[in-house]
């Protein structure tokens, strides 16, 4: 079948008819009509089974039929969110509640602190600088000046050795592509140097302060630059003052096309490190060249895709790495360049109990972050592998930061939890002591609130974590709305994190609750396989094993439960409510994966395929179309209460997903829930979204609930 078939079966009466039901049509109100959508009578035969796609049209968003049904979806989601009376004061209480001075985490590079900075509703943070940590701030980089809706983001940022330039990234709309410029950190003008096509990388300056590599694709074909799939990465050196068309091509691979690479030079200057990925799989191979040696040659380091390992650092020849090679929950070990072999590899730090997530080096000792049932744990090593101390932390939370060089001595950290706004500290690798460097004032008691972790069985009998948090005193008479967010995939952790929006749906009633599923990063390699490829309906499982004891257990009933998840953690909601239609009263996939037969046909999502399994193959085919949230909706059902959310400038998710699956999906529900979808404009993925436009779609978001879960709500 051809992959774009416009047009076929649009009819415009759809938007009129669509537009006389838009106030008042509330979950058990009259049934509401929806926009016609696009079709084509497309059916493909995919490994001997005829798979139905009625809605490919939906795949071209610049076609005048797929406008216009966005426009129609659109003019009814937003006139029955405006139909509702408490959506304007949950949007005042989350601009309230927003406003607050909000700081990263600081890095230090020659004496001068770098960190990023938001007065409170600055839809883009401000990247400062001082000279000394007792200097006086100013501002080095404000994106805010870049588009007056705030659409311009900081994508990536790197300092020379010397502190005086900076390298950085800018993203526009939400998208992945990023264009990256230089600016003198004195003077505060940017340097003519102008590079574009860069997606999914960083940048690491040559210790000459000269350059530095960075990787990029080709330009994309006219015209597809928000769809036309990704292969071919290449890492280059650009030298200062020179146009990118002459920048030094240092590493490609023509005969992989999947292969992406990250370039890193080591803290002594003498080694460029290659991290060699191929799409979202962990596993990844380690290249370097000896930039000491001119014309040196790339040595293949680590050449088999079979463990995840990350270049913490090194001592002249020898490659320190963080790595899950014999230990699924990580280790530490050390490998001598004049004796590679796997056997001459010495283990420093032993696999813990707890899964190893980062390493950094300063003082001349190993940090090391942990997760212990989804919190951090922080603990010190000697570079021999001596235990020196363990950090304490207030509560069970989520910490981040230990940036900096292996002579360091200080470093900054970040903490937080639910109820806990971020605390930065400044941490004195000599003495143990941290001290409070920024502490985020939120205008609210803490104390009001409450978390809890509970652990509860899968299906299979598996034992998962979650977070619980709600107001002090709540009462489990199974009347409680609840929202249950969870992810589940690509070996990402969900841990304890602070937010307004969560905030104030604790404040409007809620509970807030955090499902630890498998295929996260929670416990390791074990763990994330244990909810990937042909286990893939564990995690969906696991969320179902969630909702279903928190019924159990009298926080909520099934008309009280609302599900919520983004980009994989969609796929998570779309699967879910696809299977168990009766078991949620509202759901909210956010910018989902719902096409799991043509996912890979679009931008980066052939990459997904290392956690789903590629539905060229026969076997991977099987599992996914058993879940594939677009179809396996079935005709005449009632669904729940439905809000789906994308972005039109989406390029890591495309927005078709979540159009075919909101047009199946109206095409199929029976009853008078509403099932709707908010298409955000000038939007992607999520990454660099203004806060202006973060505050508007959690107020929809929140007030959409109010209504379909019948909440009472005073503030």
């Amino acid at each position: 079948m051809c992959a774009k078939i416009k047009g076929i079966g649009f009819t415009f009466a759809g938007l009129a008819a669509a537009l006389t039901c838009l106030s008042g049509c509330g979950p058990k109100s009259e049934r509401m009509v929806y926009p016609i959508a696009p079709r084509a009578e497309v059916v493909e035969d995919l490994h001997g089974v005829k798979v139905a796609d009625p809605y490919r049209p939906l795949e071209d968003p610049k076609s005048e039929e797929t406008r216009a049904w966005i426009d129609a979806e659109n003019r009814i989601t937003y006139a029955y969110l405006e139909s509702i009376p408490e959506r304007e004061a949950i949007r005042q209480r989350l601009t309230q509640l927003w406003d607050y001075e909000k700081f990263g985490a600081p890095f230090m590079m020659a004496g001068r602190y770098f960190y990023s900075r938001n007065d409170g509703l600055q839809n883009q943070d401000v990247i400062f600088v001082q000279d000394g940590f007792t200097g006086e701030p100013r501002a080095l980089l404000d994106p805010n000046t870049l588009s007056d809706a705030g659409t311009v983001s900081l994508s990536g940022l790197a300092i020379s050795e010397d502190g005086k330039l900076a390298a950085y990234g800018l993203a526009s709309a939400g998208s992945d592509w990023q264009e990256w410029r230089v600016r003198n950190v004195d003077t505060g003008q940017d340097l003519p140097d102008h590079l574009q096509w860069i997606k999914f990388s960083g940048a690491s300056w040559s210790t000459d302060n000269a350059g530095f590599y960075y990787s990029r694709y080709d330009a994309p074909p006219e015209g597809e630059k928000l769809e036309a799939v990704l292969k071919f990465q290449k890492l280059y050196y650009h030298k200062l003052g020179t146009p990118q068309s002459e920048d030094v091509l240092v590493y490609e691979r023509k005969d992989q096309p999947d292969w992406g690479f990250g370039g890193v030079v080591s803290e002594d200057g003498r080694y460029l490190v290659i991290h060699v990925s191929q799409g979202t799989d962990p596993r990844n191979l380690i290249f370097y060249r000896d930039l000491t040696q001119p014309g040196a040659p790339v040595v293949e380091l680590i050449n088999t895709f079979e463990a995840d390992y990350e270049f913490v650092g090194n001592e002249n020849s020898t490659f320190w790495f963080k790595t899950d090679f014999g230990a699924p929950r990580g280790r530490v070990i050390a490998v001598d360049l004049a004796r590679p072999q796997k056997e001459n590899w010495k283990e420093i730090i032993p696999q813990d109990k707890a899964t190893l997530r980062g390493v950094s080096v300063l003082n001349d000792q190993f940090v090391c972050n942990y997760l212990k049932d989804a919190y951090s744990q922080v603990k010190i090593f000697g570079l021999t592998g001596g235990f020196i101390r363990e950090l304490a932390f207030p509560s069970l939370g989520s910490v981040g930061g230990f940036a900096g060089k292996r002579n360091y001595t200080e470093t900054f950290y970040t903490f937080t939890s639910f109820i806990a706004p971020p605390t930065i500290y400044r941490y004195d690798l000599t003495t143990g002591k941290s001290e409070i460097f920024k502490e985020a004032k939120v205008a609210f008691n803490p104390e009001d609130y409450e978390t809890r972790q509970v652990f509860y069985p899968s299906k299979d009998g598996t034992r998962i974590p979650m977070f619980l948090t709600y107001k002090r005193g709540l009462k489990l008479n199974g009347r409680n709305p609840t929202l249950l967010y969870g992810y589940g995939g690509f070996n990402i952790p969900v841990t304890p994190t602070f937010s307004v929006a969560n905030l104030v749906w604790m404040e409007m009633g809620g509970v807030y609750a955090s499902a630890n599923l498998r295929g996260g990063g929670e416990y390791g390699k074990e763990w994330h396989d244990g909810g990937r490829l042909k286990n893939k309906q564990n995690v969906f499982n696991d969320f179902i094993a969630a909702a279903e004891w928190l019924i159990d257990n009298k926080y909520t009933s099934k008309d009280k439960l609302a599900i919520l998840g983004g980009s994989n953690g969609g796929l998570l909601v779309g699967a879910c409510m696809a299977q168990r239609p009766d078991l949620f009263g509202a759901c909210l996939p956010a910018v989902g994966v719902m096409d799991m037969l043509r996912f890979h046909k679009f931008t980066i999502g052939w990459a997904w395929t290392s956690d789903y399994g590629s539905p060229d193959d026969p076997e991977a085919f099987k599992t996914l179309y058993a879940y594939s949230p677009y179809h396996n909706l079935k005709s005449g059902v009632e669904y729940p209460p439905t809000l789906i959310t994308t972005a039109d400038h989406d390029d890591r998710v495309v927005p078709a997903h979540s159009f075919k699956f909101a047009a199946a999906l109206q095409a199929a529900h029976k009853g008078n829930n509403p099932v709707l979808i908010r298409i955000e404009t000038q939007a992607g993925h999520g990454a660099g979204k203004p806060t202006s436009k973060r505050i508007e779609e959690v107020a929809d978001r929140w007030a959409f609930l109010v209504r379909t879960l019948n909440m009472n709500v005073r503030f």
